[in-house]
């Protein structure tokens, strides 16, 4: 399941030849860089939500702040960074911090406004799999792990999440392993549990954007340019409601799509 039309590596309708062509990457970019316009602190993995908060800062959200799990707080590398270790986000950081620094006070001080994160599966109320697909023992496939994802989960006021495929093996019923909990399930099940945040709000997909409700179950809020939501329903493994009021994602701007390809990523490290 695909939401592009019959043209290469293009969302736009195949009749619309003023609209620019672009990437299923450049779309969730775009997509995820309006979601964080008015976030002051944001606590963002390597991949796509940090090519979501580079759009971010050169355009509607330039005093953003990216928080990095190496340390790095305030971070504006001269280049696109490649692992959070990359020497390129001390030039201009605002600080540095030693990892439990970090997380002791920034993350569990409850400084994060939007914890930014990926993952491998993700289930109806937003907790995710980096860990496993497949039995813990004898997995299909061993994934990094949580690394401070569970933490930035807890801890931040609410979570974004960037999924690139939208399926029914990435959008579970069931998740093959829980690394990072929902904050609303995990003090529902032990009321002690240090969990200060919302959990996820917000997850973008190639598909579409999905929306929590007030219960914390993410529902379906808009659809991107040639999919239904017929489609995104049958590409999710839980029984996925429709918000009222179900919209069309807006396609990345002439400008967004140059700072991504010109500015932000022109060797491609994320842009696919």
């Amino acid at each position: 399941m695909t939401p592009f039309t019959a043209l290469p590596n293009n969302t736009a309708a195949a009749d619309d030849a003023a609209a620019p062509a672009y990437t299923s990457s450049e779309l969730l970019a775009a997509v995820s860089c309006r979601y964080l316009q008015g976030t002051r602190r944001v606590f963002a993995g390597i991949g796509l939500p940090t090519l979501a908060v580079a759009l971010a800062q050169k355009s509607t959200s330039p005093d953003i702040e990216q928080v990095y799990e190496s340390g790095v707080c305030g971070a504006h590398p001269p280049r696109l960074p490649e692992t959070i270790a990359d020497a390129s986000l001390a030039t201009g950081a605002e600080a540095i911090l030693t990892m439990p620094v970090l997380f002791g006070y920034v993350l569990q001080g409850g400084w994060i406004d939007v914890g930014f994160l990926g993952a491998a599966q993700i289930d109806r109320f937003g907790s995710l799999n980096s860990s496993v697909i497949g039995d813990w023992e004898s997995p299909d496939v061993r994934l990094p792990g949580s690394g401070g994802a569970a933490e930035v989960m807890a801890n931040s006021a609410e979570v974004f999440v960037v999924m690139r495929r939208h399926n029914p093996t990435s959008f579970v019923r069931e998740l093959d392993f829980c690394t990072s909990p929902s904050p609303r399930i995990a003090r529902e099940k032990d009321p002690l549990v240090p969990a200060q945040g919302r959990g996820v709000t917000t997850v973008i997909s190639d598909l579409g954007v999905l929306k929590a409700d007030e219960t914390g179950e993410l529902c379906l809020a808009t659809v991107h340019e040639g999919v239904s939501a017929g489609q995104v329903i049958e590409a999710t493994g839980w029984p996925l409601k429709v918000l009222p009021g179900l919209s069309v994602t807006p396609a990345p701007t002439a400008q967004e799509l140059d700072l991504l390809r010109n500015e932000i990523d022109p060797g491609r490290v994320y842009l696919r």
